[in-house]
Parts: structure tokens; C-alpha cells; sequence
């Protein structure tokens, strides 16, 4: 690795017009015509008038554990934006001091890249310069690799099925968290507003804020593989992720009027009467996801703490079971309380309903789907733990758990590489 040479830079009041900090390659345009301005003529090779902590000995590369510098020589000139990106497109963030003297990273580098840094000058009459600088880091010899594994599987889902970011070490630090949230991109055609959000050490959640479109298709990425998380902790593999969504289904369970209207794309196909928990047992409020269709399963009350042999306890086979909870809640066909569907609620809580509409409804979901109880006298259904409570979250509190500051509505990867000195 080469000396930084550190520089002094005079102090300098930029008076007149705004100062315009511009890419290196854009062109250049003066706050007044005239050739004669400084800021009118080509900029001109600032290879003299900077200098960096990378290696400059052909075959050698830089240390990935290390941040990158760059310092501006002489007391006649400084740093006026400072870009450095990597060959897969991923951007370094960097801090500039406000004398334009001394850009450094502040995220880590990639391991086994290739880097490109475009650094912006100007001299002391404020004509600009500009420097490309070229470097390659090396491998670390760390002995932890973060994986991640994206979920649900690929195929086809509702509109409310979230994305799960499983992790292979856990994370618990805040910046830790915040480079690992950086690297890992959804992006869904057609584009929505979303966010991560962090369920515990080693698992994210991933949702719009609203629901995703109709007919939407969701790519799933990770950029973290060789990137320093945190000391001997490196990003590992990922395999990307893609899914589609189908049309927009909700269930709409209205525990007091004992219906389950279902809704596709805005319109309503059919109205079931139902049985929802009855008192002791009520069914959860809020909105669930279906998790899985079973045709058959056997429902047991020991299953869910129902001493065997209580007044409670029931043993039963039970068809066309639709699962929105890992606990056991199911919509599903309830032969033996069809003289109270519609007009009583009976069951454990469960969504009760005769078989030929259970079986009609069996066809007519699939994972993802969105099933919403409201008015039950039940407590509202968890976030996470039992299934996906995802949208129980209002989008404020949801973006309070992204590590990223400024949540889904920050800035970009490449805003915030680049970041300029303020004039005042």
C-alpha cells in the first residue's frame, strides 16, 4: 500500500452563484458566460494535485479491511466529489471533509473487486480537475461467511405474501445490519415502495407498503458476497429469488355478521356463512396470510393445550383446510356446525364452513392470499412468530425496523456514494 500524503488546504469563501459539483465526465457549466471564465475551459488531469492510500505496484491489491483515502496535495486546490464504484455496480459511500482536503469511505469494499474511483478537483481560481484511479483488493481470511437464503420458493403467490431473508450468522449490530439491509434488493415490475424490516438477529421481512400488485414480478438479489460485515465476518452466497403474483384475493371474515365475503381485484365473488371462536376462544383480528392448503388433517385439541377428556376436547378429521397460522388456525369445512354458520360463533377458532364451501374455497386461494378477521372479540394476530402478521404493522412502525436510516424513503445507493461538500 502506498503513504497518504496528507494535505493542509487553505480556507476559501465560495461567494457569487451556487457552487455546481458535477461527476467526473459531465460536462462543466459557469455561473456566467464568457470563455474567459475559469469554469468554462476542459477540465485538466489533477493527477498531480491528488493522491490515494491504494496500491500503485503493478499486481499488488489493496486490503479489504482497510477504508480508502483520498487527499488533495498542495494548498492550491481540493476535492470536490469523489465516486467510487466497483465492477458489479456497487457503490462505496464516502465522507468529504468540508475543506475539500481529505475524502474517506465509509462502508466497507468488496473483497476480490475491481475498484474505479472518479475524483473531482478544483484549483485555486476554481477551474476544475479530474483524476480516474484504478485499484483491485484482495481476499480476506476471515473465517465466518454471512449466507443468506430468500424466501418463499419460486413460483407464483397473492398479492400479501412477504420476502424472508434468512441469515446464516446473526447480525445484531446496528451498522452491521445496515450493510447487510443495504446489499440485499428487491425490485418488483411494476415498481412499488418497500422496505426490510428486521424480525430478530438472523431473519428480515420484506413488504410494500401496501399490498404488491396484481400480476407483479418480484426479484430478489443479494450484493453482499465479499463485502466486510463486521471483524472476521465477510458476505457469502445467495442464491436470487424471483416470484410472480397472481390476482389481487382477499377473504374478509366478519366474526359479529358470522360471513366470509371473498373479493378478487376489487369485486366480491361470493359470501359464505360462518362459524368463528366462540367465547374463550375467539378468532384473531387483523390480516393473515395463507400459509398452506392441506385436503386432509387430523384436528386435535391436545394440540393446542385442550386437556383430553375436558368438556373441550375434540379429535376430528377435518377436509379442505386452508392454514393462516403456524398455531392451528385454519379456514376449513365444519360439517358438524352448519346449523350455527351464519348466525352463531362455535368453534376453537377456526373459520368454520360447510364442506362443498370449503372445498370451493380451497380452489379458489393459494399462499399468499390475504384472509382479514374484523370485528371478533379476539386479540389482534401477532407480526411474526405464527405465521405472516405482516401487514398488522402500520408502514411508520413497520420502517422503524430497517436498519437503514431514513427508511424506505432514503436516499439511493448512489446518492449516497456521493456525498458533497455543503457551501454556505
Amino acid at each position: 500500500m502506498s503513504n497518504t500524503v496528507h494535505f493542509q488546504a487553505r480556507g476559501r469563501t465560495v461567494v457569487g452563484c451556487t457552487l455546481l459539483v458535477i461527476a467526473l465526465g459531465a460536462s462543466v457549466t459557469a455561473c456566467t458566460g464568457g470563455d474567459d471564465h475559469p469554469l468554462s475551459a476542459a477540465p485538466y488531469d489533477a493527477a498531480g494535485q491528488i493522491s490515494f492510500n491504494g496500491p500503485t505496484d503493478a499486481g499488488k491489491k489493496a486490503d479489504p479491511d482497510k477504508p480508502l483515502e483520498v487527499v488533495a496535495e498542495g494548498a492550491d486546490g481540493r476535492i470536490t466529489d469523489v465516486t467510487a464504484v466497483d465492477a458489479a455496480g456497487r457503490y462505496v459511500a464516502g465522507e468529504l471533509s468540508a475543506d475539500g482536503a481529505r475524502w474517506h469511505s465509509t462502508s466497507p469494499l468488496a473483497a476480490g473487486a475491481r475498484y474505479t474511483v472518479r475524483v473531482s478537483t478544483e484549483d485555486g481560481d476554481g477551474a476544475p480537475g479530474r483524476k480516474v484511479l484504478t485499484f483491485e483488493t484482495g481476499m480476506p481470511s476471515a473465517k465466518k461467511t454471512l449466507d443468506v437464503a430468500f424466501g418463499p420458493k419460486a413460483g407464483a403467490y397473492g398479492v400479501g405474501q412477504p420476502v424472508t431473508a434468512e441469515l446464516s450468522q446473526p447480525v445484531a449490530d446496528p451498522a452491521q445490519r445496515a450493510i447487510v439491509e443495504r446489499a440485499l434488493k428487491v425490485r418488483s415490475t411494476p415498481a412499488v415502495e418497500g422496505a426490510w424490516h428486521w424480525v430478530d438477529d438472523k431473519k428480515l421481512h420484506y413488504r410494500p407498503k401496501e399490498y404488491w400488485p396484481a400480476h407483479a414480478t418480484v426479484q430478489v438479489t443479494s450484493a453482499l458476497s465479499g463485502i466486510k460485515i463486521g471483524d472476521r465476518l465477510w458476505g457469502g452466497k445467495a442464491e436470487p429469488l424471483t416470484i410472480t403474483t397472481d390476482d389481487r384475493v382477499v377473504a374478509v371474515t366478519d366474526a359479529a355478521a358470522h360471513t366470509l365475503t371473498l373479493f378478487k381485484d376489487g369485486e366480491e365473488v361470493r359470501q359464505i356463512p360462518v362459524t368463528t371462536g366462540k367465547p374463550g376462544f375467539e378468532t384473531r383480528n387483523g390480516v393473515k396470510v395463507v400459509l398452506g392448503k392441506e385436503p386432509f388433517v387430523r384436528m386435535r385439541s391436545s394440540t393446542v393445550g385442550i386437556a383430553e377428556g375436558s368438556s373441550e376436547s375434540y379429535d376430528l378429521p377435518v377436509y379442505f383446510a386452508t392454514r393462516v397460522t403456524w398455531s392451528g388456525e385454519y379456514v376449513h369445512a365444519a360439517p358438524w356446525s352448519v346449523g350455527s354458520q351464519g348466525s352463531a360463533n362455535v368453534s376453537h377458532g377456526c373459520v368454520g364452513m360447510s364442506t362443498a364451501n370449503a372445498e370451493w374455497f380451497f380452489g379458489a386461494v393459494q399462499e399468499g392470499d390475504l384472509v382479514e378477521v374484523v370485528n371478533s372479540d379476539g386479540e389482534t394476530m401477532e407480526p411474526f412468530g405464527n405465521g405472516f402478521g405482516d401487514w398488522n404493522l402500520d408502514w411508520a412502525k413497520w420502517t422503524t425496523g430497517s436498519a437503514l436510516t431514513g427508511g424506505a424513503g432514503g436516499t439511493t445507493d448512489q446518492d449516497a456514494a456521493r456525498l458533497r461538500p455543503t457551501v454556505v
